[in-house]
């Protein structure tokens, strides 16, 4: 369950900082983005963050859930003032932001109630 929740979180920051990266111009203007380098820049963080999130999957610990967790707070609490009080924005961006912020507040929670245990198994002795 654990890895899913890395996993599951990667496959949303992956997508979304490709597209935010490659953000193509007429996209930009209809939701508004003038200088074209921040979602260029925020796209590349995202990428990044996802990535981190795939390799960190692979061996889980107390440090790595952590940071998804944390990673994934933040960003709901970026994401939620906006899509709430966003009424300049188009409705499907406004959905997406709410749908987003939720899955994140899932994975989240999910990562945090199944976090690995400090408990390490204790060394044989040998006689």
């Amino acid at each position: 369950m654990l890895r899913a929740s890395f996993w599951l979180t990667a496959l949303l920051f992956i997508p979304l900082g490709l597209l935010l990266y490659f953000l193509p111009p007429a996209l930009a203007a209809t939701l508004g983005v003038s200088p074209l380098w921040l979602p260029r820049f925020a796209g590349g963080l995202l990428l990044a963050w996802g990535a981190f999130q795939v390799a960190a999957g692979f061996e889980p610990d107390a440090v790595r859930v952590g940071g998804l967790a944390g990673g994934n707070l933040l960003t709901v609490a970026a994401l939620l003032p906006a899509a709430l009080r966003g009424d300049a924005l188009p409705p499907a961006v406004r959905t997406l932001m709410l749908a987003l912020s939720g899955a994140l507040l899932l994975l989240a929670v999910v990562a945090l109630l199944a976090v690995p245990s400090r408990r390490r198994p204790s060394a044989k002795v040998e006689q």
